[in-house]
Parts: structure tokens; sequence; C-alpha cells
């Protein structure tokens, strides 16, 4: 009889609760966009619902996807991680060549048709290789050898293409960000880890130490210019300075219940890439204290569910994405949210789910089915 329950949960089971939380999430993000990019997109001589209609298009995709993908046992997948992984790296790669794309002084995106920006889609191919990495690699991973000579090879040359070859140093801190993660899920030893954060908070409490010891930007690295406009945002208020300052003006006039869907006054040519980086503080200024409260929330709940489903699935494999996609979700959740707030410095990080672009949603839901993939084969 218990065998015949688990062969029909297996059969039939269906995760409603992170189905309606992802389908929540998307609709949201629809009305920000339009809300945020309407104005914007008439200064461009644009249909005021173009943003709006881009990102429906894509979400649109990503949803029908995200059922086909649900239903396909995710062990299906790994025949295709090295596949993934070879054409995400030459996609990156790609960028450097005549379909390459600039926008906004910043060379990440393709033309193949229709804009796509490789770094998207390397965090998916990052989460189902190294699934299926570790699972062949089996108790070798927990050795010192197994672990340096042969896991971080992979994680490394992604984080370096994506860093050097696209200049986009947030998703390389985020591709890296998963495979600790994952790493974690696989390894009983959590003291590396410790030490391994320990190094990693000294070394950046000492660039910003010696940054803070300079006088002027005038001459620096991009980055190093950022810290600096991190730490006092007022002294670069013309520069570097500006965004993060129009961003804090929004959540400031927000007050607790916001000014109301549509009233924000930030998104009218002051705010840059409201629609896309920015998009928290436009949730801040309309819905206020409460509205931002209430969409941490949902990320809250869809980071604990995919927590649980990580812990129940069935194998390492199921865990392992389950547990690599809760990772992708969260820290661009929290690393979105603290450069709004100017609680790290600025990068371009957008909000999954809400931020504007075609690409992100499109794997994000395609993650989410793998995700569903798993559920539905949980203890």
């Amino acid at each position: 009889m218990a065998g015949r329950r688990r062969s029909q949960k297996t059969e039939y089971y269906f995760d409603y609760s992170l189905l309606f939380i992802i389908l929540f999430l998307t609709g949201f993000g629809l009305v920000m966009i339009y809300s945020a990019s309407a104005y914007d997109a008439t200064t461009q001589n644009l249909n005021e619902d173009y943003y709006l209609m881009h990102q429906a298009f894509a979400a649109a995709l990503g949803l029908v996807g995200m059922f086909f993908v649900s239903h396909i046992p995710y062990h299906f997948w790994e025949r295709f991680a090295v596949i993934g992984y070879v054409v995400s790296l030459i996609l990156i790669a790609l960028v450097l060549s005549p379909l390459g794309v600039e926008v906004n002084g910043a060379r990440r995106w393709l033309n193949l048709g229709m804009s796509i920006q490789p770094a998207e889609i390397a965090k998916l191919a990052m989460i189902l290789f190294l699934a299926t990495f570790i699972c062949k690699m089996g108790r070798n991973i927990r050795t010192s050898r197994g672990l340096f000579d042969g896991y971080w090879t992979f994680p490394c040359r992604y984080v370096f293409c994506i860093w050097k070859i696209t200049n986009n140093l947030s998703s390389a801190i985020i591709v890296l960000g998963i495979a600790i993660l994952m790493l974690f899920v696989a390894s009983p030893q959590y003291k590396p880890f410790f030490i391994i954060g320990g190094i990693g908070a000294l070394a950046v409490i000492g660039v910003i130490f010696g940054v803070k010891q300079l006088q002027s930007i005038e001459g620096l690295d991009f980055r190093f210019a950022r810290i600096m406009a991190w730490l006092d945002p007022e002294a670069y208020a013309s520069g570097k300075g500006f965004q993060t300052l129009q961003a804090l003006y929004a959540i400031g006039s927000g007050g607790i219940f916001g000014k109301g869907l549509g009233q924000s006054i930030q998104k009218l040519g002051f705010l840059p890439e409201q629609q896309n980086d920015m998009i928290f503080s436009i949730i801040c200024e309309e819905g206020g204290l409460f509205g931002a409260c209430l969409v941490i929330a949902v990320f809250a709940v869809l980071i604990w569910r995919l927590m649980v489903i990580s812990i129940h699935a069935r194998d390492l494999g199921g865990a392992l994405i389950a547990g690599g996609i809760m990772g992708h979700i969260a820290l661009q959740v929290i690393l979105n949210i603290a450069v709004v707030t100017n609680t790290i410095p600025n990068t371009g990080i957008t909000l999954p789910f809400i931020s504007y672009g075609g690409t992100s949603v499109l794997f994000l839901l395609g993650e989410m089915g793998l995700a569903l993939s798993v559920s539905r084969d949980t203890d």
C-alpha cells in the first residue's frame, strides 16, 4: 500500500505552492515593469507598453518551457550537462565577435535574432553541469585533491570567462556563489567553508580600506570608483553616486504605504535603469515599506520552498539542482536589494522575475521547471 501511494505521488504530485509563487512574482514583475518603464519608453518615441510586451513575450515562452521541463524527469538533463557547459562558454566567447552587442558601454549581449545575455544561460548550465559532475565524482569530492584539482577547474573557467570577456563581475560572483553553495550541499564538512568565508571577508575589508585612503576617483578603475561613491555618494552626486542617491530618494519618499501604483516621481527621467537593476526602488516608492516587505517575504517563501525541495530530494543530484537554484535566487535577491539600498557598492544585478530582461526571466523560469521536476520526486 505504501509503495502504491508513493507511486501515485511520483506520477501525479505537483508543487502548486511553488507554482503560485512563481506566477505571482512573474505577474507582479510585468505590472512593475509597465509602471516603471512607460514614461521612459515614450521619451524614446516608443509605445508606452514597449518594455512590457517584450517582457511578456519572454515570460510566456518561459512559462511554456517551465511546464514542459517540470514534466520531464530531471535525470534526463544529465546527458546534456557537458554540452550545455561547452555551448555556454562558446556563447560567452561570441560576445567578442561581430555578433556581440554593446549597451551602455558594456559588451555583454549577443544578437541572435533576439538579444541574449550569455551570462544568464551560464548560470543554468553551471547548475546542471556541477550537479552531474559532483554525482560522478562521488566520494572523491570529499578529498582535497578531488576538490581543488577536479571540482574547482570548471567553475573557475566560467567565472574567469564571464568576468574578463563580458566584463560582468556581478554575474561572475553569482556563478562562484552557486558553485560554493552546491559544494556545501554535497560536502559533510563545514569548517573549510567558514575559513574560505573568513578569508573572503578579510579581503573585501582590505580592498574597501585601501580605496578609502584615496582622495579622488580620477584615474581609478570604475569598480574602485564605485566603492568610493558607495562610501560617500553625496560627494559624487553628479557622477558615480547619482544613481544610488536617486534610488535612495525613491525609497525614502515612499513612506510606509507608498504613493500608489504608477505614482512614482523618480521614474520620470531621474532614476537611470529604473525598470532594470533599480526596479526595487520604484517598488518602495509606489508600495512603500509595506510593499517592499511583502515582496521580500514572497522571495523568502520561494527560497524556503526551494530549500525544502533540496532537503527532501530523493537523491544527491536532485538536492544539488534544487540547492543550486535556491542559491542563484537568494544571491540575486540579496545583492540586488543591497545595491539599491546602498548596503554594498553599485553593480549591475537584476531582481529575479521582476527586473526587465527577457533572457533572465526565460532561463529563471527554466530553472523553476527543474525545481518543479525535482519536487515531483521528493521523499
